[in-house]
């Protein structure tokens, strides 16, 4: 996603009067441009570090959600609505049966090996952003039996 039309969405929740959406998405907005400030790159915004840190964001929420007790449903609501937000603008993830055949099209001379840690190097740079790190994981695990 662009950072203009991250900014864009900003807005309009804005002009609609949402308060708890625009919070959401300009949590975002911040942690976009902080990461663009961190990495020296200001002016310039790329898509994959907006992505990049969409999908953080969406699993610090996740990780909110779960930690959250049972008895405070007003929080875990809160969560909740956060986290369906920024599901909203994160990139599609691909499923396990994509990135086993994605691995086995790619990498099928690093597979043949069978040694995970070998697999797992190559293929995490490579699917970085793609796909969610714990389904890579049991597919290489899956591959290597």
């Amino acid at each position: 996603m662009e950072f203009e039309e991250l900014r864009a969405e900003m807005i309009k929740a804005m002009k609609a009067k949402d308060k708890p959406r625009k919070e959401a998405i300009s949590s975002l907005v911040s942690a976009v441009k902080k990461a663009a400030i961190d990495e020296g790159n200001r002016d310039n915004i790329s898509e994959e570090l907006v992505n990049r840190v969409i999908l953080k964001e969406l699993k610090t929420a996740k990780e909110q959600l779960d930690t959250c007790p049972d008895s405070r449903a007003d929080l875990k609501a809160e969560y909740q609505f956060r986290c369906d937000v920024i599901s909203e603008y994160a990139p599609k993830q691909m499923s396990e049966e994509e990135v086993e055949r994605y691995m086995k099209d790619r990498f099928a001379d690093v597979i043949a090996t069978k040694d995970k840690g070998k697999i797992m190097k190559k293929v995490m740079s490579d699917m970085k952003g793609k796909a969610d790190g714990k389904v890579i994981n049991q597919v290489v695990t899956k591959l290597c039996r």
